[in-house]
């Protein structure tokens, strides 16, 4: 594999940054994860750090060098994610419990497959055109147009996240086969609730991800002045063998089968890969094969 990244994260106008964002991979498979803290709940923070490093430490322990079903592992990693925090939430006896969106992308075998759940979206640019983007769970989304003056109150508001008492609903989009010149960009919102469709992917388009990334998140916090969001994007370039010359770029090739590489860090939580229980992964695995027997009932 070889592809450009580049990974920024600003606080803007807020008194902590509860975003968590990086990127991580093997010789065969990479992963890339963003993870938005809610707020009006604890630990914002800290329940999005939860969700990279659990996604992450399952990453590392499926990824031989490939994942095996990637389907099956960003399912069972999110709903780990979400059992983990609820876990962490217990465990520290917290009457409300740490909430967070997710969005997550595992690139392998040239193609892109990705799930998400709440606002922090996934941009897919091809060409100079935006090919798709992941669809908010929020209610505005759902409207075909906002009640009067309403568009911004509602923006926001979400109905699924990672940590609720309720199972999270998600999404899942691929495998995409990815061409030459290909742009993913995972985003807060922070990123798009100030900026349009049309203006990312025309930056996005428009030069190297290593560019545009940070004038992209220096005009969000521009535009949104001492309001702002936290604003943190992650970003990538997929490339040919041919093409690769970014300073900014990964090349797997020459790396061995175990070799794991990754920019995601511990942080307030360290030894929670080595916490992450079998019991959560079969938690996970149950709650997944429960819904595809729902499906098919349904369907007979």
């Amino acid at each position: 594999m070889k592809f450009s990244v580049f990974q920024i994260s600003r606080r803007g106008g807020r008194e902590k940054n509860e975003d968590r964002m990086g990127y991580c991979y093997t010789r065969e498979s990479g992963l890339f994860v963003l993870a938005d803290g809610m707020g009006g709940h604890p630990e914002g923070e800290v329940a999005a750090q939860i969700a990279l490093q659990t996604v992450s430490a399952l990453f590392q322990r499926q990824a031989k060098p490939q994942i095996q079903d990637v389907q099956e592992f960003l399912s069972g990693a999110l709903l780990a994610a979400h059992h983990q925090i609820l876990r962490y939430a217990s465990e520290k006896g917290m009457i409300d419990t740490p909430r967070t969106t997710l969005v997550a992308a595992v690139l392998q075998g040239g193609a892109a497959s990705w799930v998400h759940c709440g606002d922090s979206r996934l941009y897919m640019v091809r060409d100079g055109d935006l090919l798709t983007r992941t669809r908010d769970h929020s209610y505005l989304e759902l409207r075909n147009a906002p009640p009067p003056g309403m568009d911004r109150v509602n923006r926001n508001v979400l109905f699924t996240c990672l940590g609720s008492p309720t199972k999270p609903i998600y999404d899942i989009t691929g495998p995409v086969y990815l061409e030459q010149g290909d742009r993913l960009l995972l985003c807060s919102d922070g990123l798009w609730g100030t900026l349009s469709d049309e203006e990312i992917t025309k930056q996005l388009a428009r030069q190297p991800v290593s560019h545009a990334v940070p004038e992209l998140v220096e005009e969000a916090l521009r535009k949104a002045g001492d309001s702002s969001d936290n604003v943190t994007v992650v970003a990538l370039e997929w490339e040919t063998p041919d093409a690769f010359e970014s300073t900014q770029g990964v090349s797997t090739d020459s790396i061995s089968d175990d070799v794991f590489a990754s920019t995601i860090q511990a942080g307030p939580l360290d030894g929670l890969a080595d916490d992450l229980d079998d019991a959560a992964i079969e938690r996970s695995i149950a709650e997944i094969n429960e819904a595809i027997r729902r499906s098919a009932a349904r369907r007979g």
